[in-house]
């Protein structure tokens, strides 16, 4: 008696502290509430089913507890009850899966209009790269990188001259447009991941993987790397500020080019303007 009444205080417990626990997910700054809502399926369907088994469980307790003279009965099968649970089981597994192959199919599915924006992750910062005035990105190469190439740029190639690098500074995005972030690892596993996006993926040294979403609030938000990458790994942050189109232009305004911070020129008039 004992034992089943602890598991019906675990399933009232459970639920209780679902529903009015001080910890949920950061407000959403994305496209994305469709992922939000597939966790809220999830947990609805495993609740139910957790909550079955237990008060089930609790029930099987009490009903067959021990008493003087019972004497169980021994039933090795039962293909009544297969079937049913066969069933009911597929029912609940499909009905977690199909949300979430719908929000894949939109997930890697990319905007024609979206931007595409390089990040480049490195033990233990965030480098970034925005199209410049031709809109398309140059082409880059790991083995290109140096302290005057943070990204690695390949210099003989036209369209990433105008390319706009921000080396382990904030990203600024503009509000409502759609981005595509093209990203790429210069020596171990990284995960970019910004929660009020909802959206992220893995970094894969050699390989370029990709995510997209859509800002739909103003603000500062945090980027966590969300995959052990080191002694430094808690240490690995940034910041992605999303702008009003006009503060984005005027931040853009201030940025560097991959030209500019390659030419000699500059440089030396840097030098000129010391004391």
């Amino acid at each position: 008696m004992t034992i089943a009444l602890v598991l019906i205080l675990v399933v009232v417990g459970s639920i209780v502290f679902h529903l009015f626990s001080p910890w949920w997910w950061t407000p959403i700054a994305s496209n994305w509430n469709y992922i939000d809502q597939t966790l809220i399926i999830t947990f609805w369907i495993t609740g139910v089913v957790f909550a079955a088994v237990i008060l089930f469980m609790a029930y099987c307790i009490f009903r067959f507890r021990h008493k003087e003279g019972r004497k169980a009965a021994y039933e090795p099968e039962n293909s009544r009850l297969e079937w049913w649970l066969t069933v009911v089981t597929g029912i609940g597994v499909a009905a977690m899966l199909a949300p979430g192959l719908y929000v894949w199919g939109q997930f890697i599915t990319v905007p024609d209009e979206a931007t595409e924006i390089e990040v480049l992750g490195q033990q233990w910062q965030w480098n970034f790269r925005l199209p410049g005035a031709d809109g398309q990105l140059g082409t880059s190469d790991n083995r290109l990188i140096d302290s005057e190439n943070p990204i690695g740029i390949n210099p003989g190639n036209p369209l990433g001259q105008d390319d706009v690098v921000i080396e382990a500074d904030d990203l600024h995005l503009p509000v409502g447009k759609p981005v595509k972030m093209l990203l790429r690892s210069a020596d171990v596993l990284h995960d970019f991941y910004v929660p009020e996006f909802r959206a992220k993926m893995d970094m894969v040294p050699g390989m370029v993987t990709y995510f997209w979403f859509t800002p739909t609030r103003t603000g500062t938000f945090e980027i966590l790397c969300a995959e052990l990458c080191g002694t430094g790994h808690a240490f690995m942050r940034g910041f992605v500020i999303v702008d009003t189109q006009e503060d984005y232009d005027a931040w853009l305004q201030e940025q560097s080019t991959f030209a500019q911070l390659s030419t000699p020129t500059k440089l030396s008039a840097v030098d000129d303007t010391r004391p």
